[in-house]
């Protein structure tokens, strides 16, 4: 049973105020000398480099045969055969709802993060009070945990989808400047429609948020993405917020519930199987999809299609190399047993899948439509839900990038600076430059000859901190 927002919010102060807040100095000066830095800009690897660190910036980056004035006392780190990236940023995280139902809150996990290099988050709707108290424990944590960035409760219709715990029915236009407001004095910098959200509210909520100079994203439904995109949402999260408008018109038309309601067992699943055939069958070279990416490049719209939960959640929880995958090792035992849980009521048919493989295989198959056109891609994964285990999820989501077509250059800046810009924090964050915050990742391997080598962590620096992973992950909880 979901939580309500009153036991959600009494398990967040209780986590906030059980924590010992520490005030941390500027940490000593470090030296990362003769090191491969990744360009995020250009999406090419500079040899042999010196990064010089002081407190939380980055103060220089110079080719190593340069001369560097090397403060007294500072840390010096032999960057011989390593790599050197901008920290990772994950574009869609969740730190309350999801672990709500595992009993987990979200301190337990920040560790996860930082130990594989993702050093940002873009927490993508939240109860907003909870999810304030978890950014609050992370501001004074950064040595355990990422930067996070704030989204809004899911927009959405009444009632909402989620009812009890995320979501936020607004069906008055009329309602949107309040809601604004109040978010952004939160500190919200996101705002994210949801499946329910209709065009009059989603176009005014785009055209407030955009007054106010902050971001509008959406998982939609009923807010078609291309009557979005004409209004000028920024961002579209999920594959499904572009797949699902590109198909065609569907014969015989869609049932209503009270229609499904009267079907037998065999109707419904002789539908859902008809349903999944033609996703997996459509034809992506139809004009629905050139005119939509057509208008999403006009109005400079970003995808995050989060492959990462489409295969390990929706499509392929019934294989064992999912459910059985070894970054799941690591996460408290009360987030596996809910993911397990979800796994066994979900009633996967076994004779679907081939076509459900099929059907991803057509997600990823749009996703290289996108990027080899020209539309920027974020890297995001809806971490925790099932089987997207938080920091090694976003490692999945650059693999399948790079399965779809993207080449690891290409899948770096989606976790980099393409994430960044689409925080708004691109003069902060999202590469490797003079005067930027400190917040990398050392490689022993090179990501761009096999992007699984993200995973080959030496160590990660957050603002200047220097952190070394194996550490960091004994803070997490086991239990």
């Amino acid at each position: 049973m979901p939580f309500s927002h009153r036991q959600v919010l009494g398990r967040a102060i209780a986590v906030l105020f059980s924590c010992t807040l520490t005030a941390y100095a500027a940490p000593p000066s470090l030296v990362i000398r003769d090191a491969a830095v990744f360009d995020s800009i250009h999406g090419a690897m500079l040899p042999n480099r010196t990064v010089l660190i002081e407190g939380d910036h980055i103060r220089s980056l110079v080719p190593a045969e340069e001369r560097v004035s090397i403060p007294s006392g500072a840390q010096i780190i032999d960057g011989r055969g390593k790599f050197v990236l901008p920290g990772l940023i994950d574009a869609h995280v969740h730190l309350v709802h999801v672990l709500d139902f595992a009993h987990v809150t979200g301190d337990e996990i920040l560790p996860l993060f930082l130990a594989n290099g993702v050093t940002s988050v873009r927490d993508t709707g939240d109860v907003v009070v909870a999810e304030k108290l978890v950014a609050r424990y992370a501001e004074a944590h950064p040595d355990l945990s990422p930067r996070i960035f704030l989204c809004s409760p899911l927009i959405d219709g009444d009632p909402p989808f989620h009812k009890n715990d995320v979501g936020r029915a607004i069906v008055d236009p009329a309602e949107v400047p309040k809601f604004v407001t109040d978010m952004i004095e939160w500190g919200v910098g996101t705002f994210k429609l949801y499946v329910g959200t209709e065009r009059p509210v989603g176009r005014r909520v785009i055209e407030e948020v955009h007054r106010r100079g902050k971001i509008v994203c959406g998982h939609l439904g009923k807010y078609s993405a291309q009557d979005a995109v004409a209004d000028g949402i920024d961002v579209l999260e999920h594959i499904w917020s572009v797949f699902n408008y590109i198909l065609p018109a569907e014969e015989p038309r869609p049932l209503r519930a009270e229609e499904r309601e009267k079907l037998s067992p065999a109707e419904k699943q002789a539908l859902g199987r008809r349903r999944l055939e033609r996703r997996a069958q459509v034809d992506l070279g139809n004009p629905k999809v050139e005119d939509l990416v057509a208008s999403m490049l006009r109005q400079k719209v970003k995808v995050d299609p989060t492959l990462t939960v489409f295969k390990n959640m929706i499509l392929l929880n019934d294989l064992s190399e999912v459910y059985q995958h070894p970054d799941n090792d690591l996460m408290p035992e009360r987030l596996k047993k809910n993911w397990s849980g979800y796994r066994q009521e979900s009633n996967l048919d076994p004779e679907t899948l081939e076509l459900r493989r099929q059907e991803f295989r057509k997600y990823q198959e749009l996703t290289g439509i996108l990027y080899r056109k020209g539309v920027p891609l974020l890297a995001g994964t809806d971490t925790p839900e099932p089987y997207c285990p938080p920091g090694s999820s976003l490692h999945q989501e650059l693999e399948l990038l790079v399965e779809s077509g993207l080449t690891p250059a290409a899948a770096l800046q989606s976790a980099t600076i393409e994430n960044a810009r689409a925080l708004q924090q691109a003069d902060r964050l999202g590469s490797v430059e003079t005067n930027k915050l400190a917040d990398l990742v050392i490689l022993d391997a090179n990501p761009l000859q096999d992007i699984r080598n993200t995973r080959k962590i030496f160590k990660v620096i957050r603002g200047g901190i220097l952190c070394d992973p194996k550490i960091v992950l004994k803070l997490v909880p086991s239990h």
